[in-house]
């Protein structure tokens, strides 16, 4: 009987000694999370793109992930907060707008990683920060050709969000693209103030179909959403963004310039699984480092030689033989 007991008493604490190990080893895991611009998880553009890279990294890596959804520029620094407190190895903060929360946070915890898309610190990059940073000006070069080329009305136009230097390197580079295709082409553009209002979005992109336009171009998040819906109602072409929106309108979406935030998103999670995150730097990817480019689906709706054209113009970019503008004063030098 005693023995029996001894061996029970053995076998209870090897079971206990596994569940241990396997806790420790779940608690020692890698967590990534991240804090979500107001457009949220689903919002068919850069949030989503960055949420799927991180669900690739979970599939891939074996790490652990989670995101928190901001409605509101307040709630950035008590979601990163929320975060911090669940023990992440690394946050990110998904949009230019959570610049200066990310680096308040970084500078307040400076054992705590973080990463932020659409962000460059330059010199003061936070020994715990990378900032990652796209040429948004490459592949809206690509589309804007393709706009050039497609356009039978002479007009096309570009729906952007809210009017920073981020959003003109989308609007000056597909500029600047249109006219190398057509230089005759007339090109309409304006901002919607918002990320969110599809309904201003669609507002916008009805008056250019209404003008003329059989084209529109938008880098302008959830409000994009609305001028893909004019497009489909007004049975003309819309160009999506971020990610291969041809599905929302598979018979109006021509092309997208694509962004790859998910794979910027699951690079640097590698780099932090190998114990190699580039803390401190800014990683910057355009169509040289196939961080950007256009939507696959592409050959769909855009003519074969068309394409050939652009891949032409793509690897020009590449060689760095072209040299896309991304400001009204590289712009301007460009028409010259």
């Amino acid at each position: 009987m005693f023995k029996k007991i001894i061996a029970i008493f053995v076998i209870v604490l090897f079971v206990m000694s596994i569940f241990s190990c396997g806790q420790v080893k779940k608690e020692s895991s890698i967590k990534i999370a991240m804090v979500t611009d107001v457009g949220g998880i689903n919002d068919q553009s850069f949030n989503q793109s960055a949420w799927e890279g991180l669900k690739r990294a979970e599939k891939e890596l074996s790490i652990g992930v989670g995101y928190l959804e901001s409605s509101q520029d307040a709630d950035y620094a008590p979601n990163m907060e929320t975060l911090l407190d669940a023990g992440n190895d690394l946050i990110w903060g998904i949009g230019f707008k959570m610049g200066d929360t990310i680096k308040e946070k970084a500078m307040a915890n400076p054992d705590q990683q973080y990463a932020i898309i659409d962000y460059a610190y330059g010199d003061e990059t936070p020994i715990n920060v990378v900032g990652v940073v796209f040429k948004e000006q490459e592949p809206s070069f690509l589309v804007g050709y393709i706009a050039g080329k497609m356009t039978k009305a002479n007009k096309v136009g570009f729906v952007g969000g809210m009017k920073f230097p981020l959003i003109e390197k989308f609007e000056y580079g597909f500029k600047a693209g249109v006219k190398l295709a057509n230089p005759d082409a007339e090109i309409f553009s304006q901002y919607a103030d918002s990320f969110t209002d599809a309904a201003k979005g669609k507002a916008i992109a009805n008056q250019m179909y209404e003008n003329g336009a059989d084209i529109v171009y938008h880098a302008a998040g959830g409000v994009g959403d609305g001028v893909i819906e004019a497009a489909k109602e007004q049975d003309k072409f819309a160009i999506g963004v971020d990610r291969d929106q041809n599905s929302l309108a598979p018979e109006h979406v021509i092309t997208s310039a694509m962004k790859r935030v998910d794979n910027a998103i699951f690079n640097v999670a590698q780099l932090l699984v190998k114990g190699e995150f580039p803390g401190g730097t800014t990683v910057v990817y355009g169509l040289k480092e196939g961080g950007v480019g256009i939507a696959p689906t592409s050959y769909k709706l855009v003519p074969a030689d068309i394409l050939e054209e652009v891949a032409e113009l793509k690897a020009k970019v590449i060689s760095g033989e072209i040299v896309v503008p991304y400001t009204p004063d590289t712009y301007a030098e460009w028409l010259k």
